[in-house]
């Protein structure tokens, strides 16, 4: 994922130099978080596709007009979830989609070279306790630690609040601790 220097910087020369080539770059560093999100919502990979599509297709055309947007990534996905929402309202008359019923695929994960050292095992167990957690919760964990926003934008993006958000992520670690704990006492006790 860009820094957020790179994104402002990609983000300006899309507005001021109208630079079709920053614009691919964020459409590129943005497409991998954006589908999941959108599926999350409307549970269909190709109509995730075409929101996503239809988001940056937007940004593009109007571009002179994001100037004044100061968190570029949060503005991504707010528009994501506007579009998607929009969607589900205009084909199928859903006026309201709770937390609780998006199904985040947490496959889009990308691991640091310090990840890659941990073992497969350990990693298929953090990945095994994260797909057992609370649909509000996981969503709420992938945004966080997968997609890098703050507890800030996720409470703006999801219209809930700091303390939720507080409260989800000590319930997602807890219970993702409380697994890798069990498995390395059960392979310790094995080990005797």
């Amino acid at each position: 994922m860009l820094a957020e220097k790179e994104i402002l910087h990609l983000h300006q020369k899309v507005i001021s130099d109208n630079d079709a080539s920053a614009f691919s770059q964020l459409y590129v560093a943005f497409l991998p978080k954006l589908l999941p999100f959108a599926q999350s919502i409307i549970k269909n990979k190709e109509l995730s596709e075409e929101i996503v599509s239809d988001v940056f297709i937007k940004v593009w055309e109007r571009r002179e007009r994001l100037k004044d947007i100061v968190n570029f990534k949060l503005y991504l996905y707010v528009s994501t979830k506007n579009t998607a929402l929009n969607y589900l309202k205009r084909h199928f008359r859903k006026n309201v989609i709770s937390i609780d019923d998006m199904n985040i695929d947490l496959s889009s994960a990308t691991y640091t070279p310090e990840q890659i050292l941990i073992s497969t095992e350990l990693i298929n167990k953090i990945n095994s306790a994260i797909s057992m957690l609370p649909a509000k919760c996981k969503l709420i964990f992938k945004l966080a630690k997968e997609d890098g926003l703050k507890y800030n934008e996720i409470a703006h993006l999801l219209n809930i609040s700091i303390k939720t958000i507080d409260s989800q992520m000590a319930i997602a670690i807890k219970r993702i601790a409380a697994t890798i704990n069990f498995n390395l006492e059960k392979r310790y006790k094995n080990n005797l």
